[in-house]
């Protein structure tokens, strides 16, 4: 019976380790998810931005792509690519961003992508204002 004095304590210590490293892996992925959803919301921006900042009834500018990455940059991503010219009425817009991680550090440096496109109707683009 002496011989069998603290293997529990050992079973208990390597529980408590594999249940801690499970916890940061949820937590990293946790992560992962998030920066997917904060991509995306920054593509949906970013590709709106572009496509209302050649609207002349809103009278904004003439330079969707600056417009696009300024959006991205507010929202915490890079814009990757542009397909925005002036004068067209959609845009599409890529972006990109790099999830915080603590514990899965084959994942860093890896970066999410995401990408939107938004239109507007053509006539918008060819209003005038008569005043």
């Amino acid at each position: 019976m002496r011989t069998d004095r603290g293997a529990v304590s050992i079973v208990a210590v390597m529980c408590a380790l594999i249940l801690c490293l499970g916890a940061l892996g949820a937590a990293d992925l946790g992560s992962m998810l998030h920066a997917r959803a904060r991509a995306q919301s920054a593509a949906d921006a970013a590709a709106l931005a572009a496509v209302t900042e050649q609207a002349p009834i809103l009278g904004r500018g003439d330079d969707p792509e600056q417009a696009a990455r300024d959006e991205a940059d507010r929202n915490g991503a890079a814009l990757t690519r542009c397909d925005c010219a002036v004068g067209q009425s959609s845009a599409t817009v890529e972006v990109t961003v790099t999830p915080r991680l603590t514990f899965l550090s084959g994942w860093f440096g890896r970066r999410v992508r995401a990408s939107a496109r938004a239109a507007l109707d053509p006539d918008v683009l060819s209003y005038r204002d008569a005043g």
